[in-house]
């Protein structure tokens, strides 16, 4: 008896659109807080080098709710936090938080010679998560196992990521909300990788050059849904870049407000009283 596979293939194409957040950062964002892109809910990309453009940074903001896992490509990014968490993150590196019933933290830009690129994902959290303490995790570049391709490299940040010979790493992010998984994948021109994976949701940004999923291109700022199957046949022509990102959908409702991502909107007004008297995060 021989086993079939099915390629998955993309559904639907989603651009990045310009925005600013925090001190006037420019970035370019996607957001679904209708429950699309489920248990993913938003990815920012910070990418100049024009410090003018970011070097306000994110200074000190609460959140509820989510896990954040912020990713750096170049430059650098120093996290604090009000439970004494200090860490700068440089190029490979990435820090994740879970939010839980509350954090207040601040995120502050630092430069290379190629100035600052970077990603920061939401991830949402379940409703019996929603209100556990906060944690807090950064991971260096060198702690990312890696998988090769043809021509390709995957680094994984988090979760499990198998190619198609059986093969397969764990990132060190193991804790990510819907059994998330998160990596950076890399194709040089004319660069080939198979993956082997079912997670219900399964989804690409492409952040440079263009990448071909199953039969379709995707463009540089692009985020690809990819629809069921088992495998993804990844390929470029020119060269790409782009992060995956696989979970399991929570399939409940979501109530969002700035930096509060709750399940009623009963539960938002609760967050903000909470922010506003001091008993946000609990302590």
């Amino acid at each position: 008896m021989t086993s079939t596979t099915t390629s998955r293939q993309v559904e639907h194409l989603q651009p990045s659109r310009p925005s600013q957040d925090g001190d006037g950062v420019k970035i370019q964002r996607i957001h679904d807080f209708g429950g699309g892109l489920d248990p993913f809910l938003m990815l920012d990309e910070l990418g100049s080098d024009r410090p003018d453009d970011y070097i306000g940074g994110f200074p000190p903001h609460p959140h509820r709710g989510i896990q954040t896992l912020t990713y750096v490509i170049h430059g650098g990014l120093t996290h604090e936090d009000h439970l004494g968490h200090s860490s700068t993150i440089r190029a490979g590196d990435a820090q994740w938080m879970h939010t839980g019933r509350g954090i207040i933290h601040s995120e502050m830009p630092l430069t290379d010679s190629q100035g600052l690129h970077g990603f920061q994902l939401w991830l949402n959290l379940p409703a019996r998560d929603k209100l556990s303490p906060a944690t807090y995790r950064d991971v260096r570049a060198a702690e990312m196992p890696r998988l090769a391709g043809n021509g390709a490299e995957l680094i994984a940040l988090g979760g499990r990521w198998q190619d198609s010979g059986g093969e397969h790493v764990d990132g060190p992010l193991n804790a990510l909300a819907g059994d998330g998984a998160v990596a950076h994948v890399r194709l040089e021109p004319g660069g080939e990788l198979t993956l082997a994976t079912a997670a219900p949701t399964l989804l690409a940004y492409v952040f440079a050059g263009s990448l071909e999923l199953g039969d379709s291109r995707v463009a540089h700022g692009q985020l690809a849904r990819l629809g069921s199957g088992d495998r993804l046949a990844l390929a470029s022509t020119e060269g790409g870049e782009a992060l995956l990102l696989a979970g399991h959908p929570h399939g409940e409702p979501i109530a969002h407000y700035g930096p509060f991502v709750m399940n009623e909107h009963a539960e938002l007004e609760q967050a903000l009283r909470d922010y506003r008297d001091g008993t946000l995060t609990g302590e």
